[in-house]
């Protein structure tokens, strides 16, 4: 990466290994039924919304995932600089809950989607940060280093 990046192969570590305990949580947060207070009638509804923050929830730990593991193929030379700004970008559509829904959770969850939330929250200021430095040229085709390569008098 570029000097200018705040993002290396020690902060990834540790934020991949935030990220595998927060997804896990979740996991198993939402796997458990009986996650929902005494509401009465508005059952149903918190059953929807638990349902909904569930699969936002998931949602925004698989795009942290994704992204961190693209991050750990950078830095393992699988994936150029080029390829990581082209195809590793963070969604922020997926980085806010519903506080309607919220209200209805239990303050446990409550707290695990917050925790999710911040955590995301910080990928994208890391993302925004590290893609505000010079970009990465594309790599040269096939065509474009054959023609350097003749260009130079070199044997093809």
């Amino acid at each position: 990466m570029s000097p200018t990046a705040s993002i290396n192969p020690r902060i990834l570590d540790s934020l991949y290994g935030e990220a595998l305990v927060l997804s896990d949580e979740v996991r198993a947060t939402f796997a458990l039924s009986g996650r929902i207070g005494q509401y009465g009638e508005d059952e149903d509804l918190a059953r929807i919304a638990l349902s909904c923050e569930a699969l936002r929830t998931t949602t925004r730990m698989m795009h942290a995932m994704a992204w961190l593991l693209n991050h750990r193929a950078y830095f393992e030379g699988e994936l150029s600089e080029f390829q990581l700004r082209r195809n590793g970008r963070l969604s922020p559509d997926v980085s806010q809950s519903d506080a309607e829904h919220c209200a209805m959770l239990e303050p446990s969850v409550r707290a695990l989607i917050a925790a999710t939330e911040r955590f995301y929250a910080r990928l994208l200021r890391l993302d925004r940060s590290w893609r505000s430095a010079e970009p990465a040229t594309p790599p040269l085709g096939a065509i474009a280093r054959l023609r350097e390569r003749l260009a130079q008098g070199a044997p093809i």
